[in-house]
């Protein structure tokens, strides 16, 4: 049995970590770390527009090279097999470029061995391929395969730039600029990159390669040509149409959506148009990008945005579920922070979700028009105990679940960003990583997690037709195993924790069988030491895959799940717990794992802030309950 002291010292002990890290604001900063891919990008977009930050472009390199593998590589996560081609082309590039470094330095040499070994540089991913262009380093100028006319046809038709979902098209608005005006811009510290390439050939990108692409290409090329208008003032109205979506969904830092790949485009998108590099819009980009970086183990990182509003309503409510007064100066600093990020602007959200006033919280601490349904529910779970004090978080709350409760989708389920953007076609487009980019759809993680936040924090009855229907979504999209799949986390363990915590906090049975399918699979996966721990190749694999290790935060979720169905505590429940104690100050490869996705095979987020919230989270639950 464990001892419920030690419990109560490891809580007390996270509490005061999380204390001490709290910043002015109320926020907690902790970094999104998405690997060297943000770093390598800055060093070349710097570079490319000659300003020649010195300091920031040398700190990048030491963190880039911080990374490496002894055979030469850069690798995404762990135990991916021998390294990634894209990492290494990028990490190259940009320490090349940076021009600290030469190709005859032992590091860049075996970097080149590397990428020669496996493929060449041609089978880096789309996006880099883009960015080689946009710089340069390609025979072939910046080529992407839908026009720019696309963003003019009506919402009426079967496919349109709508359809696309919200982080999709803030990419595609600026690619397609790019793609039209065939621009690249080298400067005189280009590095030559000729010698990365294996096959030289006329296909570089590699856009339509199924029947399927082409046909969808085709309907999208007969719907521009059924625009009426001459050819030419069509394509100049689409043009500026593209140009106005960025400009219109610039932040007040100047970045585009906080997004750094974004950003990235939109300034090479709006050089293509004739804006000089000192442009004003150019300039404070620049200047917004910057402002995201961060430190980690004394390394510079540039963030791909800030996670301020996600860290925070996370840690407000986990500290109160630990037993923090909700009047303790750290969670009134915390919740008095969120109330002033509720975002209270219509943005794209609207366009699917017509007639409902905005109420929604973001994810970055800049963003105002972006909000999502797991920050929101997030959010609101953080400021409920306020509710009934506090006429500000009373009318908060109001606009927050109204919000939320519109946004669930057709099918029953909920979607990160907006409603009903899941059209399947779209998959068929030929852009690498497309079902992660394109659409939006419902997902075990933002259900449960929806379903949990209603049945738990708000008054509405179990058996209201929308909770009913979140329930059915998620029985539904079970995989066979007795798992689900988590769309924005290390994948099968994530899924399965916040469908089975959602489906227990609505009303669920817990000797539903299906609910009892996923304990048992749960329970079947537990490694020796009384951890859990699952490898980001589950998802390009498509299945469960294990990591061959424990690792803290996926040993959290797979114990509050469990806790959530069980009266009494289990073995493999005592055995986590043990575990979880164990390893809280543990430091290895396995506390610095991935556990965020954001784009599978290319996009894996590591959150500085899990490692202290979910142990947390697990062990305020396991000490309530039992």
């Amino acid at each position: 049995m464990v001892e419920k002291h030690h419990v109560k010292e490891h809580i007390k002990s996270l509490i005061h970590t999380l204390q001490n890290d709290q910043l002015g604001d109320g926020s907690w900063g902790y970094a999104f770390d998405t690997g060297i891919s943000t770093d390598a990008y800055m060093i070349i977009l710097l570079r490319t527009l000659g300003i020649n930050d010195e300091e920031l472009i040398m700190d990048l390199t030491k963190r880039i090279l911080s990374k490496q593998e002894k055979n030469g590589s850069w690798k995404l996560f762990y135990d991916e097999d021998e390294g990634n081609v894209t990492s290494t082309v990028e990490s190259y590039y940009a320490l090349l470029y940076s021009g600290y470094y030469t190709k005859k330095d032992e590091q860049l040499r075996k970097a080149k061995e590397y990428i020669l070994a496996h493929g060449g540089i041609e089978k880096a991913h789309m996006f880099t391929k883009v960015m080689l262009a946009l710089t340069g380093q390609t025979l072939q100028k910046t080529h992407f395969p839908i026009p720019v006319e696309f963003i003019l046809l009506p919402t009426s038709f079967p496919i349109n730039f709508f359809d696309i979902s919200s982080f999709g098209r803030v990419n595609l608005a600026p690619l397609m600029i790019l793609g039209d005006n065939k621009f690249s811009k080298k400067t005189k510290r280009s590095p030559d990159l000729s010698d990365l390439y294996i096959s030289r050939s006329d296909d570089f990108f590699k856009w339509t390669e199924t029947r399927e692409s082409r046909g969808i290409l085709s309907s999208i090329e007969q719907g521009v040509k059924s625009i009426i208008g001459l050819p030419q003032h069509i394509h100049s109205l689409a043009m500026q149409q593209a140009k106005q979506y960025m400009l219109n969904r610039i932040e007040p830092d100047g970045t585009l959506y906080n997004y750094f790949s974004a950003t990235f485009l939109m300034i090479f998108a709006l050089m293509s148009l004739g804006h000089s590099r000192k442009d004003p819009l150019i300039v404070k980009a620049v200047k917004g990008l910057k402002a995201m970086k961060s430190k980690i183990d004394g390394h510079t990182h540039m963030q791909y945005t800030t996670a301020n509003v996600w860290n925070t309503s996370l840690i407000s409510f986990t500290l109160q579920k630990a037993g923090v007064s909700v009047d303790d100066r750290m969670i009134s600093q915390a919740n008095e922070y969120l109330l002033s990020r509720q975002q209270d602007k219509y943005a794209d959200w609207a366009i699917h979700n017509p007639g409902i006033p905005p109420g929604g919280w973001g994810f970055s601490d800049i963003n105002t028009i972006e909000p999502d349904v797991d920050d929101t529910t997030a959010s609101l779970r953080a400021i409920s105990p306020l509710v009934q004090q506090d006429a500000r978080y009373r009318e908060s709350w109001d606009k927050g679940v109204y919000w939320v409760t519109s946004m669930q989708n057709s099918d029953g389920g909920w979607p990160a960003f907006e409603r009903n953007v899941d059209k399947k076609i779209l998959n068929l487009l030929p852009i690498e990583g497309g079902r992660f980019l394109l659409t939006d759809p419902s997902s075990a993680d933002l259900t449960g997690r929806t379903l949990e936040f209603l049945g738990f924090y708000t008054n509405l009855p179990k058996n209201t037709k929308m909770m009913d229907r979140g329930k059915e979504w998620i029985m539904d999209h079970q995989v066979k195993d007795g798992s689900w799949y988590g769309r924005w986390g290390i994948c099968y363990i994530y899924g399965t924790w916040a469908a089975i915590t959602g489906l227990m906090a609505s009303g669920g049975d817990p000797t539903d069988a299906k609910i009892q399918k996923a304990i048992k699979w749960l329970k079947h996966i537990q490694n020796k030491d009384g951890g859990w721990g699952e490898s980001c190749k589950s998802d390009t694999n498509r299945t469960y895959t294990p990591l061959g290790a424990s690792n803290i935060t996926q040993t959290a979720w797979a114990i509050d799940t469990l806790i959530a169905v069980h009266d009494q505590p289990t073995p493999e429940i005592q055995s986590g717990i043990s575990y979880l104690m164990e390893a809280i100050d543990k430091d290895d490869w396995t506390t610095d794992y991935p556990v965020g996705q954001g784009m599978g095979g290319g996009f894996y987020i590591r959150y500085h802030s899990y490692r202290y919230i979910f142990p947390l989270l697990a062990l305020a639950n396991y000490d309530r309950k039992y």
